[in-house]
């Protein structure tokens, strides 16, 4: 065609028509080419190849400083990348090199270290072999918020993956990345796999590391070698900042991410009820995922090693003693515990969730862990249960306890002490307050009772302890008025005189 070069693609294909059969005009037609383009083919008068260019058509700007200033800058540090060399270029040199130089400028720099650079990495794709390597990690929903009953959850995935197969395992970590919570994790994955590969990797642990001694460091390097060593695995970790070392399962952090956000759109919320349902609804959710790749796990599943009959320690063990303000410290977290428990010496097991207490070898209490906001801070988790049968004894001490605000379970309640104290004498006002926990505590409303106590002060009425007792817990009233009811027998003076020895008889 006019104003366009022809092809040796064309003129093949002009010749191929040709020899078909086809007339000139019609191989001229399907070549996408002029007749009068195939009668000059037809004379053997083909088109000529241009010589690729070897010259620059522009001065190169950078020709006077290029080898004197910008080369012994590269060789010194390779790492310097070529947006700063070129700032520092137009800081050195004000008005000599404009912006639109810095493409150029990128392309040289680029050029020179294929050239002239030092060697990349080289990553070697490995063999992917049925049954031989697990691989665990931690990841964060940093763009997803999820919230339990509307308040948002800080947490972290655990995600066990089988490089062969690819099937995956995950669960929902409230804590930072410990050695409790891989021993949890990777325990709950195996049982749930139903085996164990025979190689295991991990990342450094530069999390659950940091802040530890080297002692502690050690013993958290044997306790993870013994956990592998207990399900036949060998326990390997990749070096510190290769991540690729460990792609098998960094990379599906993305895919797993991808469906979590797809899934809570189709859901049209990112809150759940309870912390469980979260859980549910993650599990289902892999589950699914998993269904990709069953017939590779089928391959796979008859590689893998066979489980051990129980599973090995999977916790933190921390021995306290109650305090007689009965309360404990784990973890930089100050816990109340059931005031049976004041003077006894517990044995913690401390799991990512949870705190199972111990007092000899049997479960007296478990709590739910939780976590200060920063790592170098303090936290409490106090439950009014725990010792409102002992502050009914002397509510007095509630005025100015140390705990008295986390006393008060919620906002709600928090309000009611401030309206109480404002509106009553001060001994009547504790005493007040305390019955109403301890009726909390009794009759297992807390919520119900602090929203009719929240509605009753808005019209500035504050209900007695006695009408509250016959509205929350009218079983109270009930015992009490059969008791009444129902007396015990008086007995007769003749069956106290049958009480009195013969010997003894007043004649």
């Amino acid at each position: 065609m006019s104003g366009k070069a022809i092809t040796h693609e064309q003129v093949r294909l002009y010749m191929k028509h040709k020899h078909n059969g086809d007339t000139q005009a019609q191989a001229s037609a399907k070549a996408g080419i002029s007749e009068r383009s195939g009668r000059r083919i037809d004379c053997g008068i083909l088109p000529q190849t241009k010589e690729p260019r070897h010259w620059r058509t522009r001065r190169d700007p950078f020709v006077e400083i290029w080898d004197s200033e910008i080369v012994p800058l590269l060789k010194k540090t390779p790492e310097l990348a070529p947006t700063t060399l070129f700032e520092d270029l137009q800081d050195r040199h004000p008005g000599r090199f404009p912006n639109k130089h810095k493409r150029t400028f990128q392309r040289r720099v680029k050029s020179w270290k294929a050239l002239y650079g030092s060697d990349k990495d080289v990553i070697f794709r490995q063999i992917k072999e049925a049954g031989r390597l697990g691989l665990s990690d931690f990841t964060e929903l940093r763009d997803i918020t999820i919230t339990i009953a509307g308040k948002a959850l800080n947490h972290r995935l655990y995600h066990f993956r089988l490089s062969y197969s690819g099937w995956s395992f995950i669960k929902v970590i409230l804590g930072g990345e410990s050695y409790t919570a891989l021993a949890e994790g990777l325990q709950e994955a195996l049982i749930r796999l139903g085996g164990a590969p025979r190689e295991h990797r991990t990342d450094s642990l530069s999390a659950a590391y940091k802040n530890l001694s080297k002692s502690e460091q050690d013993d958290l390097t044997v306790n993870y070698q013994a956990l592998c060593e207990y399900y036949g695995m060998t326990a390997t970790r990749n070096n510190k900042g290769v991540s690729h070392e460990n792609g098998a399962v960094e990379s599906p952090h993305g895919h797993i991410k991808h469906r979590i956000r797809q899934a809570l759109l189709l859901r049209e919320s990112n809150d759940f009820d309870s912390l469980d349902n979260y859980r549910q609804w993650l599990d289902g959710l892999i589950r699914r995922f998993n269904r990709r790749c069953d017939e590779a796990f089928e391959i796979e599943r008859s590689k893998l090693l066979a489980l051990p009959k129980h599973r090995t320690m999977d916790y933190s063990e921390k021995v306290v003693s109650v305090s007689t303000s009965s309360t404990i410290v784990a973890k930089r977290v100050l816990y109340t515990v059931p005031a049976r428990l004041v003077g006894e010496t517990l044995r913690l097991h401390i799991y990512d969730d949870r705190i199972d207490a111990y007092v000899g070898s049997v479960l007296a209490h478990t709590l739910s862990r939780i976590y200060p906001v920063k790592s170098n801070q303090r936290a409490r988790s106090i439950d009014y249960r725990h010792v409102i049968s002992q502050l009914v004894r002397k509510p007095q001490a509630f005025r100015y306890s140390q705990l008295r605000d986390d006393l008060l379970p919620n906002a709600t309640y928090q309000q009611l002490w401030l309206y109480i104290d404002q509106h009553l004498e001060a001994r009547t006002a504790c005493k007040r307050i305390v019955g109403i926990l301890s009726l909390a505590a009794r009759a297992d409303c807390e919520q119900a009772l602090g929203r009719y106590l929240e509605q009753q002060i808005a019209i500035d009425k504050l209900p007695g302890l006695h009408q509250l007792e016959q509205r929350f817990d009218p079983k109270t009233d009930s015992d009490l008025s059969q008791h009444l009811t129902n007396p015990c027998p008086q007995h007769t003076l003749s069956h106290y005189d049958a009480l009195i020895p013969a010997s003894q008889e007043i004649h």
